[in-house]
């Protein structure tokens, strides 16, 4: 395959003096350029690839008919939380008791 091009960015001067700034020893703005644009790449195909199996999970979850509703889910979270709250006030008593 034959080497492409990107198309050319326009900036800001600061911007580009920042970008000049962050440069490696050696490095060139191409060669970050590059690097930039292919970590994007590859994040969005993760990304995507999360989403896709996130979504599949969700109709084999729904074509089973054995998922926990939401509202349960969100109770029992209410509930630990609570729960941890009280603990932590118990515990902060128990210092400014002992503290006295």
């Amino acid at each position: 395959m034959k080497p492409a091009t990107i198309p050319p960015v326009r900036v800001s001067a600061k911007f580009r003096a920042e970008l000049d700034k962050a440069l490696e020893k050696g490095e060139t703005l191409a060669a970050l350029v590059e690097k930039a644009v292919s970590t994007e790449v590859l994040r969005r195909k993760s990304q995507a690839e999360f989403v896709r199996r996130g979504l599949a999970a969700i109709a084999r979850t729904q074509q089973a008919g054995n998922g926990i509703p939401a509202d349960a889910v969100i109770a029992k979270l209410e509930a630990r939380l609570t729960a941890a709250r009280r603990t932590l006030a118990r515990k902060a008593t128990r210092q400014a008791t002992r503290q006295e």
